[in-house]
């Protein structure tokens, strides 16, 4: 009878043995796996700030390019025998400066509305809608202050 007893609890023992080692092994998989979603979420809020930078990136430079067509000016002078003719073209008007805030706020307003909110692209619209609220109010001030 002792012999039963000492087998019985010898197999005991030895099978919590390995079911511990089984739970240890499902812990280290689950922790694995924890972390390749982090890396993941990561790395796609990376893309996101990145295609918003280089949003404004683009609409920076197009800004630029056309501030430098408005600054070209053409003058024609004609010299004839009696009569001088003077040509001048009109320069065109850039961007307003409401235009140029409220461009500027909804680029900052979506970055950091992306950045603070749990849920990027709700944050990134309501940060960009708030921003660009804020700068083409702020433009408008500084355009009536121009003037």
């Amino acid at each position: 009878m002792k012999k039963i007893y000492i087998t019985v609890l010898s197999l005991v023992i030895v099978s919590c043995q390995n079911q511990g080692k089984m739970e240890l092994q499902k812990a280290k998989l689950a922790t694995v796996d924890s972390m390749k979603q982090v890396t993941v979420d990561s790395m796609n809020v990376e893309f996101e700030k990145q295609k918003v930078i280089d949003s404004m990136q683009i609409e920076m430079t197009k800004v630029k390019d056309a501030k430098i067509e408005t600054q070209k000016e053409v003058v024609v002078v004609n010299h004839q025998a009696a009569a001088t003719t003077t040509t001048t073209t009109t320069k065109k008007k850039g961007w307003s400066g409401a235009a140029k805030g409220a461009v500027i706020g909804a680029g900052v307003g979506a970055v950091t509305g992306a950045i603070i909110s749990k849920k990027k692209g709700q944050g990134a619209i309501i940060g960009g809608l708030a921003g660009a609220g804020v700068g083409a109010g702020t433009g408008a001030i500084i355009d009536g202050s121009k003037k």
